[in-house]
């Protein structure tokens, strides 16, 4: 089991982009959360198995339809957190 938090800059604020994580980390079996920064980027903390991670890293590259992802940076190594599922949570 691995931890990591992903930092996602660009136009990813009010285009659906929490949900659209919330959709993906269920799907491949993650927990965590989402939230919106108030510097306009989105941060994630994922946990699971690490194929699972790097494959929502790759669909964060990519975002919903309405999103322009300019960066995604994946910091590796960060401790566990609780499985409580995965979760929108609010800035």
């Amino acid at each position: 089991m691995e931890a990591a938090r992903i930092d996602i800059a660009g136009r990813v604020q009010g285009v659906g982009y929490r949900y659209f994580t919330v959709d993906t980390a269920r799907a491949l079996g993650l927990s965590g959360w989402v939230r919106n920064r108030p510097d306009g980027t989105v941060e994630i903390l994922a946990q699971g198995l690490r194929p699972q991670i790097e494959a929502l890293v790759a669909r964060c590259h990519e975002g919903p339809p309405l999103a322009v992802v300019r960066r995604v940076n994946v910091e590796w190594g960060l401790p566990p957190v609780p499985d409580t599922g995965f979760e929108v949570r609010h800035t």
